[in-house]
């Protein structure tokens, strides 16, 4: 999924918040999910869910990512050695706060991360330490959120980090900083996706987005984002179970009507 990006590529998944079952990972690769974000700041996730969960998607080929409970080099560390084939890091502000998150996430010398080989990130591999060295930096992805106005005034910058992968637009927080809760089509928001988008094309990087809807993910897509996460677990139960309720009541009134008139009859 690095390499499409890199090539230009889209790549379409979801985000997970509340649901952790076993048949999660092959529901959501069935469904034509590339990757999952599994979401620790805003959710119950244990690290033992979290775990189980990536593991499930490495036997599948589903790409899990993760954003953290908090932006620390321990949690990184403790979710990338659980197999996290990338992070999803909140609230990035500055390009020396983007270089240490890229750090988090390298080995020596070119950052800080602990050995520990031949454990769950490595599949368990049997590879010399230079080899899976090679290999984890090759995968691992660093997405960084921009969600705020001091994230907007340095995404040149953010995006310019060798090792940042993607900026993903954090639209909730972002508006609650600019002033405008929730709102996505006031001019603030527009110039600030415009912003994200500007420094990602750039700087060759990938920006990635949460839609909540499909008329928002088309209208994204042909602005330029290239990762899209369709709507997220919470959301698209709600929205599956309403629509379908509502159909079937819809329905049944219908049918009640044309009863009674019968009747009357």
């Amino acid at each position: 999924m690095k390499e499409a990006l890199n090539r230009g590529e889209t790549t379409f998944g979801t985000m997970v918040f509340e649901f952790a079952s076993p048949g999660l990972p092959t529901i959501l690769q069935n469904a034509g999910a590339q990757f999952v974000f599994y979401d620790m700041e805003h959710s119950g996730f244990t690290d033992a869910d979290i775990k189980n969960q990536i593991a499930l998607c490495r036997g599948l080929g589903l790409i899990p990512l993760v954003r953290p409970p908090g932006t620390s080099f321990q949690y990184t560390a403790r979710l990338l050695d659980m197999g996290a084939m990338g992070m999803l890091f909140q609230m990035c502000e500055t390009a020396e706060q983007a270089a240490e998150f890229v750090s988090w996430t390298r080995y020596p010398p070119e950052g800080r991360r602990g050995a520990m080989f031949g454990g769950a990130h490595d599949d368990y591999s049997t590879q010399t330490v230079p080899e899976i060295i090679e290999g984890a930096h090759g995968r691992t992805m660093v997405c960084v959120l921009i969600e705020s106005a001091q994230g907007l005034a340095n995404a040149e910058e953010i995006m310019a980090v060798p090792g940042v992968d993607v900026a993903h637009l954090g639209h909730g927080d972002l508006s609650l900083s600019l002033g405008v809760p929730g709102q996505l089509d006031t001019p603030s928001m527009q110039k600030g996706i415009d912003t994200i988008l500007d420094a990602c094309e750039t700087h060759g990087k990938a920006a990635a987005c949460l839609a909540g809807s499909v008329d928002i993910g088309k209208a994204w897509l042909d602005r330029g984002f290239r990762m899209i996460s369709y709507n997220y677990d919470i959301g698209l139960m709600l929205a599956a179970l309403s629509a379908g309720i509502g159909d079937l009541q819809a329905h049944q009134q219908a049918g009640g009507a044309t009863a009674q008139q019968g009747d009357t009859r």
